[in-house]
């Protein structure tokens, strides 16, 4: 598995430069948010502060480099059974530890118990492997589909973020598109199946 190619993979869904009032991330572009720039001490613009000109600024191999860095090697994502890891990384670059705890929950409900702390250690990695050895042609698409739920519960308790679960004319939106990625066809959901879900939202 090439996980630069991942990384660049991410870079291109993610898309370029926005600034959505919406998204509580702020000024993005290739998917690095402002918050994260910030976090890095990464100012581009070399202007002494850190705002949307330099999120503007970021090219397309920094982000890569960022992701690899931040979102794959520094929470030890490496360590994880290797079908795991694409969707685990995209998810950690778009909802940070919660794909970690996403993949303890999943786990634990498998009957590998774990902590759903967020953090990639020793106790997580015994139940995560222990998980995937008793049922390897079935954890990835369940975790892609935990993800996808994931997604659809966090777009019922923030209004304001419906839009990413579902477009304007009540089709996937990029959430759910994003999860389904990583999901075998058979279990992404038919568009009727998903206008039911999103029903109540009106």
């Amino acid at each position: 598995m090439d996980v630069r190619q991942i990384a660049e993979e991410i870079v291109a869904r993610e898309g370029g430069y926005v600034n959505d009032p919406d998204d509580p991330g702020g000024p993005t572009n290739h998917g690095v948010t402002i918050h994260t720039l910030r976090r890095l001490g990464l100012d581009l613009t070399r202007d002494g502060r850190i705002d949307a000109a330099d999120v503007q600024a970021l090219s397309r191999d920094q982000a890569v480099d960022i992701f690899l860095t931040h979102y794959f090697t520094g929470p030890g994502l490496g360590a994880l059974p290797e079908p795991l890891q694409p969707s685990v990384f995209d998810m950690y670059v778009n909802a940070g530890a919660n794909a970690v705890r996403l993949l303890q929950g999943l786990v634990t409900e498998m009957g590998f118990p774990c902590d759903a702390d967020g953090v990639i250690g020793p106790q997580t990695l015994r139940a995560v492997h222990a998980a995937h050895d008793a049922a390897p042609g079935h954890i990835v698409d369940a975790y892609g589909i935990a993800r996808r739920n994931y997604y659809y519960d966090l777009a019922e308790r923030r209004p304001a973020s419906r839009k990413y679960a579902r477009r304007r004319d009540g089709g996937k939106g990029g959430w759910i598109l994003r999860a389904e990625t990583f999901i075998a066809p058979k279990f992404h959901l038919t568009e009727a199946a998903h206008r039911a879900r999103v029903a109540a939202w009106g």
